[in-house]
């Protein structure tokens, strides 16, 4: 069992020193202090009132020492003496208030570690007033003061893990000025393991009608996606105060206050570096939602994934609620995303490593995500997208993995001529308009199934078939990994 032993307990260490009182082991305390001494043996820790440097009152064993009084001269001595008695010992050195460049020597040399109380103030001050991080900081904070009234913080349609994650943590950050705010979205939330997600955290999210608007609201944010009317159901000429996505955006943002960063697995990373920056304890379930995005947008670490995004999962890792996070993930899957993911299977069409599928009408457009990937799983299969049609819009969805080919500028500059398309190099999505479309196959389901497929997988084997040309070689003539080949034309 270890054994602790605290000497001294100046302002600044009474904070650490309670935490330690919560961990497994022994601890001892000694301070002069007699209200710190009586404070800790109300709690049931061993204390006394006895000077740090006072050797005779130190206990026969200690595994970790940590000299903490606010006094430098005071802590050196005290050091001198653990490192006599305890040479084995793990010592912390606290620097104190008043430490001279002799004490400061001193100290270094005989602790383990030694903590510079200024030094450590100075980096916060640092941190939250300089730099590029701490200026967004403050251009955030103040466009969410000037809101005088509700916050509509507006997610992607149908949204995902992620996109409520971040909506979540944004209105809590408005929350802590004063702004109430409220987590909004149109669509609908129909992926089973979304459905168990927000059922589960028992979040409160306001769905939008499409025939509404937030007029009634005092100020717009947009999560997860960065231009109104594109992905969600708000009018393009909606006034947008803040946008927070970590998707490239394909033309010009507008906004009071912008953070896209592309290097970021997940916009809930984004919204971690702002309440750990706040120091804003988001709670269970804000914490729980928001490593549940992170861990959903980087696929459990390995898409895209940045130093940043094991650092937010570290942050919210103590306040989340890990055993909900298991049943979230392990959700009943409907009989209908079964019978899509078949239809996908049937309709395959296979060329080189590059699959696409046509599944027809359908009411689930998740079904689509879940298709394409199980289908990706398919034996050579290395680019997969699975489409099909909810009323007047066919829905598209695609996954990659192993290949120099990015999916998302692919369906991008493949179906963005006839709707809107993105996403990342290996997990895309694109929305197309039925149009006239509609018209050509309305006496016939068959012919409305076989344009729709003439049209989608047309464009996308085209496009990739232009793309993988030009990747065929590197600048030395290298082949590379992926495989289109021609003669399939």
């Amino acid at each position: 069992m270890t054994r602790r032993l605290v000497l001294g307990c100046g302002t600044a260490a009474r904070r650490s020193i309670e935490r330690m009182a919560e961990w497994p082991g022994e601890l001892t305390v000694l301070s002069r202090r007699g209200g710190v001494v009586d404070s800790f043996r109300e709690e049931g820790v061993d204390a006394d009132r006895r000077a740090p440097d006072d050797a005779e009152a130190y206990p026969d064993h200690a595994d970790v020492v940590f000299v903490a009084s606010d006094d430098a001269a005071t802590n050196v001595d005290a050091v001198r003496l653990v490192r006599e008695k305890f040479p084995d010992a793990y010592v912390v050195g606290y620097l104190g208030q008043d430490a001279d460049h002799d004490d400061r020597e001193t100290l270094t040399s005989l602790a383990d570690r030694t903590i510079d109380g200024r030094a450590v103030l100075y980096n916060r001050i640092i941190d939250l007033a300089g730099g590029q991080s701490a200026d967004r900081l403050h251009r955030l904070y103040r466009v969410l003061r000037s809101i005088d009234g509700r916050l509509a913080v507006v997610m992607h349609d149908n949204p995902d893990p992620d996109a409520i994650a971040s909506a979540l943590a944004l209105c809590r950050i408005a929350d802590s000025v004063g702004v109430s705010a409220d987590p909004c979205y149109f669509g609908e939330i129909s992926h089973q393991q979304n459905r168990a997600f927000v059922n589960l955290l028992d979040l409160d999210l306001l769905e939008l009608d499409p025939e509404t608007t937030v007029a009634a609201y005092d100020g717009v944010a947009l999560v997860d996606h960065s231009r109104p009317g594109v992905n969600d159901g708000l009018s393009p000429d909606v006034n947008v105060d803040i946008v927070i996505d970590h998707h490239p955006p394909r033309a010009p943002v507008e906004g009071r206050f912008l953070d896209l960063r592309r290097d970021m697995g997940s916009t809930s990373t984004l919204l971690v570096d702002y309440l750990r920056r706040l120091n804003i304890d988001p709670g269970e379930t804000v914490a729980t939602a928001l490593l549940f995005g992170i861990r959903v947008d980087t696929r459990d670490f390995t898409r895209e994934v940045s130093p940043a995004d094991f650092e937010a999962a570290a942050f919210c890792l103590p306040a989340a609620d890990l055993s909900l996070l298991q049943r979230v993930e392990s959700p009943s899957m409907s009989s209908e995303v079964l019978e899509t993911i078949a239809r996908a299977v049937r309709n395959r069409d296979v060329r080189g490593e590059a699959l696409a599928t046509n599944v027809g009408e359908i009411r689930d457009r998740d079904a689509l995500a879940q298709a394409a990937d199980r289908l990706l799983g398919m034996d050579g299969v290395r680019i997969a997208i699975v489409y099909g049609f909810v009323d007047d819009t066919v829905h598209v969805s695609g996954r990659a993995r192993g290949t120099e080919v990015d999916l998302g500028e692919t369906l991008r500059d493949a179906l963005s001529p006839i709707g809107s398309a993105g996403g990342h190099a290996d997990m895309a999505g694109a929305q197309i308009p039925l149009g006239i479309l509609a018209d050509v196959g309305e006496d016939s389901r068959e012919s409305l199934e076989r344009v729709v497929a003439e049209v989608i997988a047309g464009r996308f084997f085209e496009t990739l078939k232009d793309a993988t040309m030009m990747l065929t070689s590197d600048d030395d003539g290298t082949d590379l990994t992926f495989e289109f080949p021609m003669d399939e034309w």
